[in-house]
């Protein structure tokens, strides 16, 4: 067992305080990362204010972890010291179960352990990111191409993947018109990931409040929610909209943006149960999905793809003891787009 320093939500809603946690010792197949950056996703917060239900105290949130590995277990084969390397948003699964088997951790049948506010197979509550140190099994760690920085990685273990996925799956690329509901930490990602498949890409947001910067990642067009006349004028417009949005949306309405068998795929999670009238998608045979992170495999395609097309997510670099303003930040839409915590700050 390692004591090392963490940041932890000590009971539902609290604010996060410094304290220690135990790592495991490093086992046969096991590996030791130096966490060097820690990613805020949005679901840290909401599982610290238990926003999702019952969840598990004290909790040390972060699922968006790059850092550099300092020790390996004798079984391990796929990592050495000093290897670049990210831990996404589950740190183990079944193994044995057809998704599994197909590649699909996320949606093991026996239940994936998530790298925070989980069990894992000992038997002991799971800590994440906010952490000097995470021990994690090798088949749950993925490779961050030396063409990426470390601090603009750590964002793409969730935000990256959550938006990558969806995308190869509904085959974003030339051709297809792509809408990316919400312009926050995982929608700037959804933009310059749906760019680089080569999609036409349109950005639906509030307000145009973020235009610029949506048209500078590589949106072609960029429209505002609040307008009801862009409901008028892109009906039947889209192949796939991706919503990167956390609030109930009028579904009915952005299903109508949707050409016939489009698709429209929430990665976004509302706290509060959405209605929806089914004729929404039986006319024009429309899809309404969701989509969780991705598999190992597919998370280190993601990372290699976004080395090779140079993306990384835009960053605000912060210190550990920020990290309840962050919180409030988040909430008010007040960052472009993801805060990073530098760890050596813990």
């Amino acid at each position: 067992m390692t004591t090392v320093a963490a940041y932890a939500a000590p009971v539902a809603k609290a604010p996060l305080e410094r304290t220690t946690i135990e790592r495991r010792a490093v086992g046969e197949f096991d590996v030791l990362i130096d966490i060097k950056f820690a990613g805020i996703c949005h679901s840290d917060i909401h599982q610290a204010r238990e926003g999702w239900g019952e969840a598990i105290f004290p909790m040390v949130p972060g699922h968006e972890i790059a850092g550099v590995v300092s020790e390996v277990g004798p079984g391990v084969t796929r990592f050495k010291t000093g290897d670049r390397v990210g831990v996404g948003c589950m740190v183990d699964s079944c193994r044995e179960c057809e998704n599994c088997k197909a590649g699909l951790e996320q949606y093991c049948v026996n239940g994936a352990t998530m790298t925070y506010n989980g069990i894992g197979r000992d038997g002991e509550p799971t800590h994440g990111g906010y952490s000097e140190k995470i021990v994690v099994d090798q088949n749950y760690v993925v490779r961050i191409p030396d063409g990426l920085s470390l601090d603009v990685a750590a964002p793409l273990l969730c935000a990256g993947i959550t938006t990558y996925s969806p995308l190869r799956h509904w085959n974003a690329g030339p051709g297809k018109k792509v809408a990316v509901l919400g312009m926050g930490g995982l929608g700037h990602m959804a933009v310059k990931i749906a760019h680089a498949l080569g999609a036409e890409v349109t950005v639906l947001s509030q307000s145009l409040r973020k235009k610029d910067d949506g048209l500078g990642l590589g949106a072609d067009h960029y429209h505002a929610t609040s307008d009801p006349r862009t409901f008028e004028d892109l009906r039947g417009t889209f192949d796939l909209i991706v919503s990167t949005v956390s609030a109930p949306l009028d579904f009915g309405a952005f299903l109508s943006l949707l050409k016939t068998d489009g698709a429209l795929v929430n990665v976004g999670a509302p706290e509060e149960p959405v209605s929806l009238n089914l004729f929404s998608v039986i006319a024009g045979r429309k899809t309404l999905a969701g989509s969780s992170i991705g598999g190992i495999a597919e998370t280190q395609e993601m990372l290699d793809f976004c080395a090779e097309h140079g993306i990384g997510a835009e960053i605000e670099l912060i210190a550990a003891s920020e990290i309840n303003d962050a919180y409030e930040r988040v909430l008010n839409s007040d960052v472009r787009y993801r805060f990073v915590i530098d760890s050596a700050t813990i």
